[in-house]
């Protein structure tokens, strides 16, 4: 019964992918954990090469279509690789046990709740900036841009290896601030770029302390694939914005759950 509940998962998960291009580790994870009972610790590592997996696909479209800035995913990745090193040995430390579902459970909860924020705010500020052009600042933001791209590979990848969240939504929201001028489509595959890279990464590291489960892997991801096919028709016929809105919706309910179960555990 689990093996069709994990295969459900997958199914659900890629076809809100697939729909909305929201979803991956905020909704994959906290669905392992709050409705198939999956240890938070194996649920984090399965979901990140998960990931991996599933978005690789997505960045050979993009590579093949020129649609990647390499630049952006290289100073991204200057931050993350580190931050993703120096939290994998501090994960490491701990162990899979109590203390670490803690830990994960409570940078998961806010993870999500921001994932949920930003998916709320993207388009509202995409509007903006179409209206208003380049800010008045912008010639400093372009001073800035690389360094603020470092800091924001290593802000990604911390939480990415904690909580498997973050790669997604929070990643190409802080694209569009610091890259005005780039075209979205450039930032979408630059973002999946760098997503599939720091997730396999912090996915192996996982691996390495007996927390990714390969065969739940494996129905996932028999789930996912159809379902992002589904999804991917279903987001043709119905308002791309009603569906994130109710992805959002869901996303603040489950991290609101997840808070209060973190809370519980924590006292």
């Amino acid at each position: 019964m689990q093996e069709l509940g994990l295969i459900l998962a997958g199914l659900i998960v890629g076809s809100a992918v697939g729909a909305t291009g929201v979803g991956g580790g905020s909704l994959m994870t906290p669905i392992l954990i709050l409705f198939c009972g999956i240890k938070p610790t194996i649920a984090v590592g399965t979901d990140l090469l998960y990931a991996s997996l599933s978005k690789a696909f997505g960045v050979a479209l993009h590579g093949r279509n020129g649609s990647v800035d390499w630049k952006i995913v290289m100073w991204l990745s200057a931050g993350s690789l580190p931050a993703t090193a120096v939290t994998l040995l501090v994960l490491h430390h701990l162990r899979p046990g109590p203390s670490l579902d803690h830990l994960i459970q409570g940078v998961l909860a806010a993870a999500i709740i921001v994932t949920a924020s930003f998916t709320l705010l993207q388009e509202p500020i995409r509007r903006w900036m179409g209206r208003h052009g380049v800010a008045v600042g912008d010639d400093a933001l372009q001073r800035l841009q690389r360094p603020l791209t470092l800091l924001a590979g290593v802000l990604i990848g911390t939480l990415v290896t904690i909580s498997s969240v973050g790669a997604g939504v929070i990643g190409m929201m802080i694209l569009l601030l610091l890259y005005p001028r780039h075209e979205p489509v450039k930032l979408v595959g630059s973002d999946l770029a760098h997503a599939v890279l720091i997730t396999g990464i912090a996915g192996l590291g996982h691996a390495g302390i007996g927390a990714v489960d390969y065969r739940m892997l494996g129905l996932l991801l028999v789930g996912a694939l159809p379902g992002i096919w589904l999804g991917t028709r279903l987001g043709f016929r119905m308002s791309p914005l009603l569906l994130k809105r109710a992805v959002a919706g869901f996303l603040v309910f489950i991290g609101v759950t997840m808070a209060a179960k973190a809370w519980a555990l924590a006292h």
